[in-house]
């Protein structure tokens, strides 16, 4: 049974395993967003036993009418806060956001493959 993912619309295709050895190329590198609804808010300070004002003001910060989550920089690369270098995962994998649950299928990478494989190494050609 084959691990690919696929997703309708999309012209590549996705090998998880691909994660195991990347370094967490996805949640380092340039700045960006990485938004979170209220849902998504309320899963993430449970997971973190904290209560939501305390995370809001901890780990996130208001981009126009969005929340965001923080990012650190490090050796000049920007990561999510949630980001663990040592264990190169995600530390509230668990109730990751839909943005990062999505990756690498993202409306903006239909037209950027090329660019999507310099972050990605298990987008495949389809």
């Amino acid at each position: 049974m084959s691990n690919i993912m696929k997703e309708e619309g999309f012209n590549y295709a996705f090998n998880p395993k691909a994660c195991e050895s990347c370094q967490g190329k996805c949640c380092t590198g340039e700045s960006g967003y990485i938004y979170v609804n209220k849902n998504e808010i309320e899963k993430i300070s449970s997971l973190l036993n904290m209560p939501v004002k305390d995370f809001v003001n901890q780990y996130l910060f208001k981009k126009m009418y969005k929340y965001s989550i923080k990012e650190i920089v490090y050796n000049g690369s920007y990561e999510c806060v949630f980001y663990d270098r040592e264990t190169n995962g995600c530390t509230i994998y668990d109730a990751r956001p839909t943005q990062c649950k999505t990756f690498p299928f993202w409306d903006y990478y239909k037209t950027r493959v090329d660019e999507l494989k310099m972050e990605c190494e298990g987008v495949i050609d389809v």
